[in-house]
């Protein structure tokens, strides 16, 4: 019976904790936190019962006199027997155990525990009594015997344990690594992806391997508990040890069983939310095949469009799901997402600025992907429009990333968009003397137009003045392209031919500026043979 009782107590003890903040609920913080006031009485690691104090004499000091009569009493014979006395006194009921007075069960201890001196009196006699013959028990022969017998199961199950902890620690983790390995690369094969099998299969040991030493740790922590807890001269540290550990244990078990219906409605909302998003990409996947017709949707809002629905049901989502989230309520949690908030909104006026510009660039339709636009000074082909940012590959193949907010507030040229069916107009000016037929600079830029490929000829090119000034007539040769994609080399190429054609005809082009005539005018009197001076034959 006795070693039936050395095996069963660990469990016990489990139990009466969860008891013990049961009964917790049910008693006065402010008393049961002041020793002054309310303290047990522990012998051997068990609480016997509570006793209240005064000022004159704490509640602590009281109870430790009552455990000190206690073992002085059980420590006096060895009977397997005690006899009790409940009497008067002049403070009330004063409990003997063979004839020595233990303590005195007053009128204020039966107020507390709200029941009648006489009975509360005889509860307490009955506890001492199986307190005194547990204590007796306990340190007998027989029952130093059970002690050492459990303490040894203890010690035999645990060197067990450590032996298959320590020998086949390392096997077992090899055998995981090997089968995550082979996982991983069937993965890769599937897939097509580039993944790193060998790095995922270490992380995985590692945390494996982590959870085991945690494990064994807690092994080690109980049966240290359970060992000191099958003597009675250490069941008191024992108990102790036990209580820092099982205690927070229970209260998370005990958490988690009463949040048991939150997390079901945190469920039940997960899910109608995933369906609520798979029915989204559902409705938009046939959008983007031409299944639904939407009237004046462009094709390509519809990424956007499903991204930003996505967003909206997600965050009704969290709106419904915060009242279920565990510890919402509290201020620390509150305190949290206030905090959060204040450095989102402090942080984040760019990243807002540029999200806004980004969904109006995407919605206006001032540019697509492929366009080739110009900003600022950057001129480039779009090549991917983001929540946040531009990107756009320029002439000189540079990827150029560009904030939306910059593109929101900026002019922006786009040389891909058709106004007309007349396309885009190529134009550049040249400054000629006012001696030159005015006639003559005309038939001579329209030919060189007509020599560019990439400008239509119809509509026919034309040549504007753009300005008298001091000392040239400054002529402005406008035609027209379909390429607009193509500008800069149609620009360079209708150069080159305005040259060659006003060197054919041996006219001057004095831009950028003139001074005087020279004797001979500058112009090209004869081809260039091909070589360079510093090339040897």
């Amino acid at each position: 019976m006795r070693a039936l009782t050395l095996w069963l107590l660990p469990l016990l003890f489990v139990c009466g904790v969860a008891f013990a903040q049961t009964e917790e609920i049910l008693t006065p913080t402010e008393e049961r936190d002041d020793p002054e006031y309310i303290a047990p009485v522990i012998v051997d690691g068990e609480e016997l019962f509570l006793v209240r104090g005064s000022s004159a004499l704490p509640a602590t000091e009281r109870a430790r006199k009552i455990e000190e009569r206690i073992a002085q009493v059980a420590d006096s014979s060895t009977k397997v027997s005690v006899q009790l006395e409940i009497s008067d006194a002049e403070f009330g009921k004063m409990i003997r155990v063979d004839g020595q007075m233990v303590t005195i069960t007053t009128q204020a201890d039966a107020e507390h525990e709200q029941m009648a001196i006489e009975v509360l009196a005889g509860l307490q006699a009955e506890a001492i009594e199986t307190a005194i013959l547990q204590y007796r028990d306990a340190r007998s022969n027989e029952g130093r015997v059970d002690s050492a017998m459990a303490a040894f199961a203890w010690t035999a199950v645990f060197a067990l344990a450590s032996y298959a902890f320590f020998a086949k620690r390392r096997k077992l983790l090899n055998y995981i690594r090997r089968n995550l390995e082979k996982r991983a690369e069937g993965v890769e094969e599937a897939t097509k992806s580039i993944l790193r099998s060998r790095a995922i299969a270490s992380i995985i040991v590692y945390t494996i391997h982590i959870l085991m030493w945690v494990l064994f740790l807690f092994f080690f922590y109980y049966y240290l508990s359970l060992v000191l807890l099958s003597f009675a001269e250490t069941q008191g540290i024992a108990q102790i040890l036990l209580k820092y550990v099982s205690e927070p244990l229970v209260s998370v078990v005990l958490a988690i069983v009463g949040y048991i219906p939150n997390l079901i409605m945190l469920a039940i909302i997960a899910a109608v939310t995933r369906l609520g998003i798979r029915g989204l990409d559902l409705f938009f996947d046939n959008v983007e095949s031409g299944a639904f017709q939407l009237k004046d949707f462009e094709d390509h809002w519809i990424a956007p469009t499903k991204m930003l629905c996505r967003a909206l049901l997600i965050v009704i989502a969290l709106v419904f799901a915060y009242p279920y989230i565990p510890a919402s309520d509290s201020r620390a949690f509150q305190g949290l997402t206030i905090l959060a908030g204040i450095m989102v909104s402090l942080g984040s006026n760019t990243v807002v600025s540029n999200m806004m510009a980004g969904l109006f660039v995407i919605y206006r339709r001032s540019t697509n992907v492929g366009d080739r636009i110009q900003v600022g000074d950057k001129i480039g082909d779009v090549t991917e429009i983001k929540l946040m940012e531009t990107l756009i590959k320029s002439i000189k193949n540079e990827m150029i990333s560009i904030p939306n907010a910059q593109l929101l507030n900026s002019e922006v040229v786009n040389y891909s968009r058709k106004v007309d069916g007349r396309g885009l107009l190529v134009h550049t000016t040249v400054g000629i003397g006012y001696e030159e037929p005015p006639r003559k600079i005309k038939a001579m830029l329209i030919e060189a137009a007509h020599r560019t490929q990439g400008l239509r000829k119809s509509p026919e090119p034309f040549v504007l003045w753009t300005q008298l000034a001091d000392y040239a007539i400054n002529y402005e040769i406008n035609a027209y392209t379909s390429r607009g994609s193509s500008l800069p080399k149609i620009l360079s190429d209708l150069r080159e031919n305005i040259v060659d054609v006003f060197n054919e005809n041996g006219t001057q082009i004095m831009t950028p500026s003139y001074i005087a005539d020279p004797p001979e005018p500058k112009i090209l009197t004869e081809d260039w043979d091909g070589k360079l001076a510093h090339v040897s034959e």
